[in-house]
């Protein structure tokens, strides 16, 4: 399995986890766009999830916040991941 379908897979259950936790189960065309071409970081893959939802600005809200934390949580492991890929 390459770093490709890794990050795929982590994508995945980020976007599981904020389905069953916080209640943000995206459209399959969203979850598949989300998965191809993940955004590089936590910020901007938080921002992805609250757009496919159709949300606004959600920039200062607990809500935002929580969904940033669920991300941050999985990219932390498919960013060391990568730093170690490319250090080979």
């Amino acid at each position: 399995m390459g770093q490709r379908d890794d990050r795929n897979s982590e994508v995945q259950r980020i976007l599981e986890e904020l389905c069953i936790k916080l209640g943000f189960c995206l459209p399959p065309e969203e979850n598949l766009r989300l998965r191809e071409s993940p955004p590089s970081d936590a910020d901007s893959f938080t921002d992805a999830v609250f757009e496919a939802e159709g949300m606004g600005d959600m920039s200062d809200t607990d809500l935002r916040r929580r969904v940033r934390e669920v991300v941050g949580q999985h990219m932390t492991r498919w960013v060391g991941t990568a730093d170690q890929a490319a250090g080979d």
